[in-house]
């Protein structure tokens, strides 16, 4: 993150705080998650959007871990084309979910009364796989180009873990094709896939909560949405300036902070603003922790 030899330590001081945070955040919906009466799609997705936070910043930040703890800063070519690749099927899966949520939060608010039959456990189950498997196969194309360049320019990547554009900067071979190909299939899936189909089901989800007569009844209904909302704008924010923002070199150290914050304080985020005011999620994490300490008695 910088070579200022004074700032390792804080830095390092940061991030294992930050990494501890996500895990024990994001550990913590999972367990709670694991209640009986939490067994709806909501609740299914936010367990897959936690698993994804916690692999998501274990790939990219343990680097910094283990550089501080060794000393050690290098990386094998296999690895850095390993975390690139875990990297960035992650984030696609994780822009896939939200997506996924988005739809099960209009099936919710639009459709309240076909919302069981819809939104049943094998609909959920193959939407989750999809998810999965379109991030895994989305990213393939890049690092499997990206991997064949035999021409580098330095050994030396200007960022705190692999991530593809660093990579291809320091190529010097043409990496036009691969570029635009970033490009176009970024804009693709992140925004006409994943952007404006939640775009147009929170148009539908806006138009149906305006047709409730209730000021109480419109609350209730903004407030199932605002926090898959929060995250969504705070994410696709980062990753518009990280990514698809003009190349310069200028902005190479902008994109560094854009990207811990991607890294960092997205996954960390995500439990405060899912739990904050969820009592449904307090209460789980009481029932199932007083049962356990019944049973350990």
């Amino acid at each position: 993150i910088s070579d200022d030899p004074e700032l390792q330590l804080p830095i390092f001081i940061l991030v294992l705080l930050l990494y501890l945070f996500i895990l024990c955040g994001n550990i913590t919906i999972l367990i709670a998650c694991k209640d009986p009466r939490l067994h709806t799609p909501m609740y299914f997705y936010l367990g897959n959007l936690s698993l994804l936070d916690i692999s998501c910043c274990t790939v990219s930040l343990h680097k910094i871990i283990i550089t501080f703890i060794t000393g050690d800063r290098t990386v094998t070519f296999t690895t850095c084309m390993a975390q690139m690749y875990m990297f960035g099927s992650l984030g696609c899966a994780e822009l896939s979910i939200l997506t996924a949520m988005s739809y099960d939060r209009y099936v919710a608010i639009c459709k309240p009364l076909q919302y069981h039959m819809v939104m049943n456990p094998r609909t959920c189950g193959i939407l989750a796989s999809t998810c999965w498997i379109f991030g895994i196969l989305q990213v393939s194309p890049h690092i499997g180009i990206i991997s064949r360049f035999s021409c580098y320019s330095s050994i030396e990547i200007n960022h705190f873990f692999c991530d593809i554009i660093p990579v291809i900067r320091i190529s010097c071979e043409d990496t036009t094709f691969v570029q635009m190909l970033f490009f176009i299939e970024g804009l693709l899936t992140m925004i006409v896939t994943p952007f404006l189909l939640i775009f147009v089901s929170y148009i539908f989800i806006i138009l149906a909560i305006l047709r409730i007569r209730s000021t109480s009844g419109r609350l209730k209904a903004f407030y199932t949405c605002s926090s898959h909302l929060v995250v969504v704008i705070l994410l696709y924010t980062i990753l518009l300036n990280q990514y698809l923002t003009p190349n310069l070199s200028g902005t190479l150290e902008s994109k560094k902070l854009f990207a811990l914050f991607n890294t960092a304080a997205v996954p960390m985020l995500n439990p405060l603003i899912y739990s904050l005011k969820n009592k449904d999620l307090k209460r789980a994490l009481k029932r199932i922790f007083c049962h356990e300490n019944s049973t350990v008695t």
